[in-house]
């Protein structure tokens, strides 16, 4: 009979720590993880205005970015790279190369194969933050974000056949007019990342403004360098397809949504 009366205060802390202790691991449990990294594939296209529409037609871009975000504050930052290409270019670097006939001939005394292509890049660093639209979802909503960093574009001439001596080796960039300088973007979009961390994506409005100038020391088609100063501009829509990594990424998809 002592025995038994001895049992009963010990079982009962026993549970009552049980509980306890169970309870304490689901608070922690519902916890929003610190941070954790996002990696994105992103493909857009882009309308050149300012003087980036004089040189180029509808541009594409093809690039990612790495960013690390924060679930207390939703801020986020990171580095984006895009490569930029497309196939109108408007201004005639070859003009001075040209035949009455409008053609290039080659050391083969036949009209050459030649192409004008645009090709560059954009490289930002950026900080931004995610405005929520359901609760809980604090991963998910308006996706705001404003960076700096550098626009490069160039025409890329491509002689197909050869044979033209004049757009081979350091005699292209006298032609390609080669032009970077400083700028700066602003993306404003939606973003979701799903609970099963499959269904992530990201998809807005992009808009890029740079300050730029000729990188190379003479243009042959002006005779001269060109010190032009530019202002270029790219305003556009991108999509992506979002990677959630790190420690907190599990938690953000099992946990919060």
């Amino acid at each position: 009979m002592h025995e038994v009366m001895l049992l009963k205060p010990v079982t009962g802390k026993f549970i009552f720590t049980l509980i306890l202790g169970l309870a304490l691991s689901h608070a922690f449990g519902q916890q929003r993880p610190p941070s954790f990294f996002n990696i994105s594939f992103e493909y857009g296209i882009h309308l050149p205005l300012g003087d980036m529409k004089d040189r180029f037609g509808t541009n594409f871009q093809l690039g990612g970015h790495l960013e690390r975000m924060h679930s207390k504050s939703k801020i986020l930052y990171g580095a984006s790279f895009h490569f930029l290409f497309g196939n109108v270019v408007k201004e005639d670097v070859l003009a001075n190369l040209r035949t009455t006939d409008g053609g290039i001939i080659g050391n083969d005394r036949r009209f050459a194969n030649v192409g004008l292509r645009e090709r560059g890049f954009n490289a930002q660093a950026y900080i931004g933050k995610i405005f929520n639209l359901v609760d809980g979802h604090y991963a998910s909503g308006i996706k705001l974000t404003l960076g700096a960093g550098l626009l490069q574009h160039k025409i890329r001439i491509q002689d197909n056949s050869s044979t033209v001596a004049e757009l081979s080796g350091d005699y292209i960039k006298g032609y390609d007019r080669l032009t970077n300088g400083f700028s700066a973007n602003a993306f404003l979009g939606y973003q979701h990342l799903g609970k099963n961390r499959r269904i992530n994506f990201i998809a807005g409005f992009d808009f890029v403004l740079a300050f730029t100038e000729s990188r190379r020391d003479f243009d042959f088609l002006l005779m001269r360098k060109d010190d032009r100063k530019r202002t270029d501009m790219l305003a556009g829509f991108k999509v992506g397809w979002i990677m959630p990594i790190g420690a907190g990424a599990q938690e953000a998809g099992d946990i919060i949504y």
